[in-house]
């Protein structure tokens, strides 16, 4: 008898060889059991054959990369067969491997030659014949092309031998103001229209680049939550906060959540570019946006207010804004309050706050009431502490000189 391990059947080698290995067995068997497993080797290898011919050209399978070698890459198929895939279509720009042995990945049933099965993750170059860009057509295959030049409407794409067109709608996924951008790149499309024997075919990038991101939206809903700490880069700056990319999703940082500080200017605390972390404060799936806070991050001041802070007390704080009802001012990162106009003194009735406070001023104040609930402060305007000593000083003095500057002091404490 040949030895089986030397026949490959639609790429079974390897079931066929550990089949064979396990032979000698059988003599030591039992002849009911040697009967069994002789019929249950028939049946095994009879199914690895018949499901792998089932394969259609075009049929989109999630498989396991179980060896790399050389120029070619193995897939598991079913458990009792391999597919192979060409290396270079999993490497970057620098020809580095993207990926390695036990990742999953979705690959496309290409062909079967010499009883070896084919795969795809897109059709390029010369595997993009006629007869393929149609199948690819009728299969929802990716192909890859050539930006070369821009016509009327859109742009010329070389697709192997071929010439499709692809409307400037369908090129990115939103519109971009200099089309010439895309001139020269490689890129992969979606053939939309095959007509007249391939002479007419219409291709969509953009119908890509949304399947692609439906599939990141499906993964992150299951990875994604609210008050999940997530790390990110800024993307842009924008006057009301910046957005940042979140494994691919573009979440909003809101101006207000960057940090417990008032935030005038978003440029002066984040840019374009930066690594930060934040908490997700929202997700709404159905519009696809995602809000996140930096700010949460930090210890919130109002948590400890009533006992870090008294009613009654002098404190030293900073002028942060001047409105026409009064001025706030910060006693710490994140805790403000108000100076109401009426408790600024002037010596005219129609008084504005800023003729007595700037922004940026230090000052002591005294609390006149704690709102934690509400989160406000309200605060006045008071000596600071060294002219108290000071006062205190100068009224507890021993003279017997009479001065009536004292005299005044020490009533006003009676």
């Amino acid at each position: 008898m040949a030895p089986l391990y030397k026949f490959r059947v639609n790429g079974n080698l390897r079931i066929v060889e550990n089949m064979y290995n396990n032979l000698g067995e059988i003599n030591k068997m039992e002849k009911s059991d040697s009967e069994e497993y002789k019929d249950n080797f028939a049946e095994l290898l009879e199914q690895s054959f018949t499901e792998t011919k089932r394969m259609k050209t075009g049929q989109l399978i999630e498989t396991e990369i179980v060896s790399i070698s050389g120029d070619t890459i193995f897939l598991q198929l079913n458990g009792k067969s391999e597919g192979l895939l060409e290396r270079e279509e999993l490497t970057d720009k620098d020809g580095n491997l993207t990926v390695e042995t036990g990742d999953k990945i979705k690959v496309f049933f290409l062909s079967e030659k010499n009883g070896e099965m084919y795969f795809t993750t897109k059709i390029s170059g010369e595997k993009a014949g006629k007869e393929l860009l149609e199948s690819a057509f009728e299969n929802n295959i990716p192909v890859e092309g050539l930006v070369e030049k821009e016509i009327k409407g859109g742009f010329n794409i070389k697709v192997g031998e071929s010439r499709a067109f692809c409307p400037y709608s369908q090129m990115g996924q939103k519109r971009v103001e200099d089309a010439q951008q895309w001139l020269g790149k490689t890129l992969t499309f979606k053939i939309t229209e095959y007509r007249e024997n391939g002479r007419n075919i219409l291709v969509s990038n953009r119908a890509i680049l949304e399947e692609k991101h439906e599939n990141q939206v499906t993964v992150l809903k299951k990875t994604l939550h609210e008050k999940m700490i997530v790390n990110g880069k800024v993307t842009q700056i924008r006057d009301f906060g910046a957005f940042v990319d979140i494994e691919g999703m573009q979440a909003l940082l809101p101006i207000s959540e960057i940090s417990r500080e008032r935030v005038e200017d978003v440029s002066a605390v984040l840019k374009e570019g930066q690594e930060i972390e934040a908490s997700i404060i929202k997700i709404d799936w159905k519009t696809e946006k995602i809000s996140l806070s930096m700010k949460s991050l930090t210890v919130d001041p109002w948590d400890s207010v009533d006992t870090k802070y008294k009613k009654g007390s002098k404190y030293k704080g900073t002028v942060v804004r001047i409105t026409n009802f009064g001025a706030f001012v910060s006693l710490e990162p994140g805790l403000d309050g108000l100076i109401h106009i009426s408790e600024l003194r002037t010596d005219y009735r129609d008084a504005i706050p800023s003729d007595k406070l700037k922004p940026g001023q230090s000052i002591t104040v005294l609390i006149n009431n704690i709102d934690k609930e509400n989160r406000r402060l309200s605060l006045k305007p008071s000596s600071t502490i060294q002219e108290d000593e000071s006062v205190q000083k100068y009224m507890e003095t021993e003279d017997d000189t009479y001065n009536p500057f004292a005299a005044l002091l020490k009533n006003k404490k009676k």
